[in-house]
């Protein structure tokens, strides 16, 4: 099966630039200028290969930790890259002595949803793994993203777990759980995009992503069984960890129907999720940066049990 060749512009907009790079690009000149770097930029780590390809994760290292970890999901559209990590997007984790690592991982059009979902199980192992190295606490890892890295945040809330312990790599043995969750307008049901029965595996709202679905898309029965698979709201139970969403109501592309609905189903299974709606917001918006602030809040209280305003 080969999937139709995309031109750099529509794949561009697909992606959308790495979406927060887009988003906050006209605070991020001026901030990185009135505030000189705080902390150390380690480049390129392979925390794993896949088909012979490296997958890298930059860590940016704050001047003083707090001795907490936060992985930052470099994703928009699925689509994952080195020149959209952007250190004026982590300041206020790093401003707080949060260590942050920027996961890059496999992009469609060659990889599908499940096989990039691999890669970010294999990022927070690694994470926990060598978690002495950073000085940080291999128990209380936070993650974020925003689209496509706030799905896949949900996805580690929901199905991180225990390694493999029969695995040849330690880094496979270790746990890919985190500890809190904090994201952007994420997809979480694409059975239900925006109004019951209403399919979006590739179809509909979501067809021009359709290359990250994959074959398994293409049959209306398979659709349907993959689409749960891949949808972080049918894996919640009790154990989901402390989760914010923030959602613009007037987004055209992930319905906020997509956060309400995750976080009442995480309520009534006694999880903590929380969703801050922001009127009149579509797909970003262009004071976001201040909007992380919040997230950082979160991870202040759920991950070091501050008390935030």
């Amino acid at each position: 099966m080969t999937f139709p060749r995309l031109s750099r512009a529509r794949l561009g907009g697909m992606m959308g630039a790495s979406l927060l790079a887009c988003l906050l690009l006209w605070g991020t000149v001026a901030a990185e200028a009135q505030n000189p770097a705080n902390y150390r930029r380690i480049e390129d780590i392979i925390y794993g290969r896949k088909h012979g390809v490296a997958l890298t994760l930059d860590v940016f290292e704050p001047a003083r930790t707090n001795g907490y970890g936060v992985l930052f999901m470099v994703s928009g559209g699925f689509f994952s890259s080195k020149s959209a990590i952007n250190p004026a997007h982590y300041r206020p984790f790093l401003d707080r002595g949060y260590t942050v690592f920027a996961v890059v991982h496999g992009s469609q059009p060659k990889y599908t949803i499940p096989e990039i979902v691999e890669d970010v199980h294999r990022a927070v192992r690694f994470v926990r793994y060598h978690a002495a190295k950073w000085g940080i606490r291999p128990d209380k890892l936070g993650v974020c993203g925003a689209s496509a890295g706030g799905h896949l945040s949900l996805t580690l809330g929901t199905q991180g777990g225990p390694g493999r312990p029969e695995a040849a790599d330690a880094v496979d043995r270790a746990s890919s759980a985190v500890q809190a969750v904090a994201c952007f307008f994420p997809p979480t049901d694409f059975l239900n995009y925006g109004k019951t029965g209403e399919v979006a595996v590739g179809i509909g709202i979501l067809r021009e992503f359709r290359p990250a679905f994959g074959p398994r898309s293409d049959q209306p029965q398979e659709r349907l069984k993959y689409g749960r698979e891949i949808s972080p709201i049918y894996f919640i139970t009790s154990n989901l960890p402390p989760t914010l969403i923030i959602h613009g109501d007037a987004d055209k592309l992930v319905p906020i129907q997509q956060a309400e609905s995750f976080v009442e189903k995480a309520r009534e299974a006694g999880a903590k999720a929380k969703l801050i709606v922001r009127p009149g917001r579509g797909h970003g918006w262009v004071d976001m940066l201040q909007d992380v602030q919040l997230l950082a809040d979160w991870f202040d209280e759920h991950l070091r049990g501050l008390k935030t305003p």
